[in-house]
């Protein structure tokens, strides 16, 4: 879906930049054309400074967005998750990121979810960053505990890893 969203915006690519930050950043929007983060307004000022963008082209997008029945209703719906491993450290928490060789390859979180959870290692969280949004996809898992080595032996061995940080 995420392709079909930017592709939308395919002729516009200051449009589509807009489009991307939003997505990449869980921001959607309201029925008032303003664009949100959880409910609470976020002025289209504040974004074109940080897009790097003029304030018209945020608020044209987010009226094409408004115009659109199949991508408007995505974006009427979105919201932002807390990032928890930005804050792995200060919990105490263990934050495994895996840099898959091919993003688009099946099995990548499900084979490394099992290898943790077969070897009794509580989840936290877990985020995955999109192949179409993202030029780096990864797959982000924050556990519990530090991991012994044979749990990182086998997370490494996965056919999908091409590489492994345990931070």
């Amino acid at each position: 879906m995420w392709a079909e969203i930017l592709d939308i915006f395919s002729d516009s690519p200051s449009q589509a930049q807009v489009v991307r930050f939003l997505l990449e950043n869980g921001l959607g929007i309201n029925e008032r054309g303003r664009v949100t983060v959880n409910g609470i307004e976020i002025p289209a000022t504040h974004l074109s400074k940080k897009i790097g963008t003029d304030r018209r082209v945020v608020d044209a997008t987010v009226k094409r967005i408004l115009s659109n029945p199949t991508i408007s209703e995505i974006f009427l719906n979105l919201r932002a998750t807390p990032d928890v491993s930005r804050i792995a450290e200060s919990l105490g928490l263990t934050v495994i990121t895996v840099m898959p060789d091919d993003a688009e390859q099946k099995g990548v979180v499900g084979d490394a979810v099992r290898v943790i959870a077969d070897n009794g290692i509580s989840i936290r969280q877990i985020f995955v960053t999109d192949s179409h949004l993202s030029e780096d996809p990864k797959l982000v898992i924050v556990v519990d505990e530090t991991l012994p080595p044979f749990v990182y032996e086998a997370l490494r061995a996965l056919p999908q890893v091409k590489k492994l940080i345990i931070e």
